[in-house]
């Protein structure tokens, strides 16, 4: 059985430009591919302490997809994906996990690794352009949730300004969907 037998969906959080330029290779391998964009365009906020908030305002509706592909019946894998793979995504899972109750240093965590997985440093952030070249950082992520926090109270808000019905929430642990996204300490 190869990866792709237990794959059921792809869900690309890359923007159109993005997809048009490098698309995913799922030509009749029966994988479901969703386009949900966190930017339809590719132009975004260059300065990641802005870049974070922008991501959480537009990231709702690739939440609120990745939980309905969860709550399918389908069994199976289904794998969220972007271009450099810390970002948009790191955003995205991160609302995953602390969904499912993740707490906020194991969210933050899994966020930074990042870093070491693309050979980022803090230390060349300063001297490189792009952002696939700078490292991530757990007050980006603060930054992120904290908008959520802000603007909608609960992530349960949150995915309902998105679209999600009770349904979409049900297989969320009460405590969690109705729960605060958390601020962790540095």
């Amino acid at each position: 059985m190869s990866p792709t037998d237990r794959l059921r969906a792809v869900i690309d959080l890359r923007s159109r430009p993005e997809v048009i330029d490098r698309p995913d290779a799922l030509h009749e391998s029966g994988i479901r591919h969703l386009h949900v964009p966190v930017f339809t365009e590719q132009r975004w906020p260059q300065e990641q302490m802005e870049l974070y908030p922008s991501m959480a305002e537009r990231a709702g509706r690739a939440v609120l997809a990745g939980l309905r592909q969860l709550r399918a019946e389908d069994k199976g894998a289904v794998l969220v994906h972007c271009a450099s793979g810390k970002d948009r995504i790191g955003v995205v899972v991160a609302i995953v996990q602390t969904l499912f109750g993740a707490s906020g240093a194991e969210v933050m965590a899994d966020v930074v690794r990042s870093n070491a997985e693309l050979g980022l440093s803090v230390a060349q952030s300063t001297t490189t352009r792009g952002h696939n070249t700078l490292p991530v950082t757990t007050g980006h992520l603060r930054r992120a949730l904290l908008w959520i926090r802000s603007h909608h109270g609960s992530l349960s808000a949150y995915l309902r300004a998105q679209g999600a019905l009770e349904g979409d929430l049900s297989m969320l642990p009460a405590e969690v969907s109705a729960a605060r996204p958390p601020v962790a300490s540095p």
